[in-house]
């Protein structure tokens, strides 16, 4: 296993309970990160994060975990906050950071009828959460000096960026939005030690996923297009990040990454 850090510095996860967020957890905490994660969660689900938690911590690294909203500029605050305190105690810096919020609306601009419209309201909470948020965290984090001085910025972005697929234009807008979003923090941070990377990844089976609709067909689409007849997993995501975080990587600055077998060729 090659590892990226000897145990002193940190990665700070948002989006860190489920799919991609938290595979890419396992990867650098087994490659020698000790992990921040930000999630939010309802009562039900935090057995699985708090096993999440302890899987963790049995790689030997320090865990601390944040049921909190991420696009809550209040809470955001709160969180780095307390994360410069615990930093201040424990020592180390920010190494990487992954931008991995997948919360938004799935409505059509123009339904059969007019209620099934997308609103205002919709489209621009999920360009803000899946899109703008990315700006709000790395600023902040680089605001109260806790990023390391060779630092990466990883934001989860997809084909449909660029394609279009029934009911996901407003994800859409916002991952291209992110896309954007990197390349101008890519330039602005780079020659401050910082890269800012967006990860394409291919069509995935995770939690956010399921909630597409009609993302059967989409899994069946992928699986028969796909060069390597499967799915991206969210374990290929995170080995790609994990080779990206080491210092050999850092000259791959504002680029989109495809990690999909080949998918998007199709």
């Amino acid at each position: 296993m090659l590892r990226i850090d000897d145990g002193t510095n940190w990665a700070l996860i948002l989006g860190a309970s489920s799919g991609f967020g938290a595979a890419t957890a396992k990867k650098l905490a087994e490659s020698g990160l000790n992990i921040l994660g930000v999630h939010l969660d309802r009562r039900a689900a935090l057995p699985k994060v708090e096993a999440l938690v302890e899987e963790l911590k049995s790689k030997g690294v320090k865990v601390k975990y944040f049921n909190t909203n991420a696009a809550d500029d209040r809470k955001r605050a709160k969180v780095i906050e307390e994360i410069k305190e615990l930093l201040a105690k424990e020592g180390g810096k920010i190494k990487v950071l992954m931008h991995s919020l997948a919360f938004g609306t799935l409505k059509p601009y123009i339904g059969e009828k007019p209620e099934e419209d997308v609103t205002r309201q919709n489209l621009e909470m999920t360009i803000d959460i899946m899109g703008n948020s990315l700006v709000y965290w790395v600023r902040d984090v680089y605001r109260a000096g806790l990023f390391h001085e060779d630092a990466r910025v990883f934001a989860m972005t997809s084909a449909g960026s660029h394609r279009v697929y029934p009911s996901y234009g407003p994800v859409s807008a916002a991952k291209a939005v992110l896309e954007s979003h990197v390349r101008q923090l890519a330039y602005e941070l780079g020659g401050k030690g910082i890269r800012v990377n967006a990860i394409q990844a291919g069509v995935t089976d995770t939690p956010a996923l399921r909630k597409i609709p009609g993302h059967e067909e989409m899994l069946e689409w992928a699986k028969r297009a796909n060069p390597s007849g499967r799915l991206t997993t969210p374990e290929d995501v995170a080995n790609v990040i994990a080779l990206l975080s080491r210092p050999e990587a850092y000259w791959i600055n504002g680029a989109v990454i495809r990690v999909d077998g080949g998918e998007d060729l199709i």
